[in-house]
């Protein structure tokens, strides 16, 4: 059972029907305190026009004078100002391929302010055809078996194309990647403007190697064993262990993700193994 609730672009599964109620009042109070922000921020524009005041006044400390009185949907009233807000944190995510990300980010998406980003699929819909990617594609591989009836990628076909051969694959990438860092970049800017989601994640196959580290606070690494990994894309995509090792090979080596990412998830034992991890290094985030 799952419930999906839109809050200025941040999204919060709801998959415990007894949680219900609960979640929708949380829902409803961060609902509330935005509205209120809102207003008090034009407020503090109108009296700049009125006054002279700077505009880029401290939005926190003027509301820290003018403490806000947020009516709730259940009536009640709760003090609110911006100083409660904690700046949002951007953590960059990646592993390689068959580390078990799905089951991280899964949990993660079900956090109260944690929104989940992934650049896989930004990328999909940025090769959609009408895009600007789409057309650079269509001349770069137009000589490619990898086109659907309808004028779209196989994308499967492509994954082959561009794991073979290593110059393909660098012409994709250097398409659509900086149109996908672009949009993630113009994504975590409106959402620390809104000032609501607690944390941004982006999982990204090639967040080290695009440079993400400039624009997320940390980096994390999903670390499994190349064993358990072989054998999960064996059984769950039907790979044979040439083309495993083919994408293994197309992956950076494991120092290099332990070099540049400040965590690492240890993914070899059990889901709960994992959630702890998980809890302690946003904990320590957190404290920072």
């Amino acid at each position: 059972y799952e419930i999906r609730l839109s809050l200025v672009g941040s999204e919060m599964c709801i998959r415990d029907r007894s949680k219900k109620r609960m979640r929708f009042e949380r829902f409803s109070r961060k609902r509330c305190m935005e509205r209120q922000i809102l207003r008090s921020h034009l407020k503090l524009m109108h009296m700049s026009a009125k006054t002279g005041m700077r505009q880029n006044k401290d939005l926190s400390s003027f509301m820290r004078d003018d403490a806000l009185d947020c009516i709730c949907p259940d009536g009640t009233r709760e003090k609110m100002d911006a100083g409660s807000m904690e700046r949002m944190k951007f953590i960059g995510i990646t592993g390689g391929v068959g580390a078990g990300k799905s089951e991280i980010l899964h949990y993660l998406e079900t956090k109260d302010g944690v929104k989940v980003m992934l650049a896989d699929e930004i990328a999909h819909e940025l090769m959609l055809p009408g895009t600007e990617c789409y057309q650079k594609l269509k001349d770069m591989f137009s000589d490619e078996d990898i086109w659907n009836e309808d004028g779209s990628f196989d994308r499967k076909k492509l994954a082959t194309v561009i794991f073979s051969d290593e110059k393909k694959r660098d012409t994709l990438n250097g398409i659509v990647h900086p149109a996908v860092k672009k949009y993630i970049r113009t994504v975590a800017d409106t959402e620390r403007e809104n000032g609501v989601l607690k944390i941004l994640v982006l999982e990204a196959a090639l967040l080290i190697e695009e440079h993400y580290d400039e624009i997320c606070d940390e980096l994390w690494y999903i670390y499994t064993r190349e064993d358990i990994r072989k054998e999960r894309l064996m059984r769950s995509r039907g790979y044979s262990p040439e083309k495993v090792q083919q994408i293994f090979d197309s992956q950076l080596q494991e120092a290099v993700y332990r070099k540049h990412c400040k965590v690492v998830i240890d993914n070899n034992g059990t889901v709960e193994d994992a959630i702890r991890q998980i809890d302690l290094a946003i904990t320590n985030m957190e404290n920072e």
